[in-house]
């Protein structure tokens, strides 16, 4: 169900990210095309594809630095183990590629910051926008 992302992917991955109701992007220039197709080329982007061909989510996670630089699950999917399926992944292929401690950020007060919790990753500091920096180690 895991498998790599190609380019042609990413429309339906742009659809997941702005479809999602917590972690918004406010900006929407932050995150671009050319941002996904990097990871794309770099093999540093998955997607969970259903039997019937359907994208439901997707992670990426950067090999330069360490970082998740995504998460998101369809809406209508949620609850499913997809979300924790992508993120063991993406902290698989962190540690392949030699990092000792994934790192990522989400909003305070959502779904998403419960669920890192729960799988261990722990806080390291806030930003003064108010999101939370977390690590775990790999």
């Amino acid at each position: 169900m895991i498998r790599p992302a190609a380019r042609a992917d990413i429309s339906r991955i742009f659809e997941i990210r702005d479809s999602v109701t917590e972690n918004r992007l406010t900006d929407p220039e932050s995150v671009t095309e050319e941002d996904a197709a990097w990871y794309v080329d770099n093999d540093a982007l998955w997607v969970w594809q259903e039997d019937d061909g359907t994208i439901n989510g997707f992670a990426a996670g950067d090999p330069r630095d360490g970082w998740v630089w995504a998460l998101f699950v369809a809406p209508a999917h949620e609850g499913r183990g997809i979300g924790r399926a992508l993120l063991e992944h993406t902290c698989a292929s962190l540690r392949e590629a030699g990092h000792p401690i994934a790192k990522l950020m989400t909003g305070a007060g959502t779904r998403a910051e419960q669920h890192y919790r729960k799988a261990g990753w722990i806080e390291t500091r806030r930003a003064d926008t108010g999101e939370i920096f977390f690590e775990k180690p790999l």
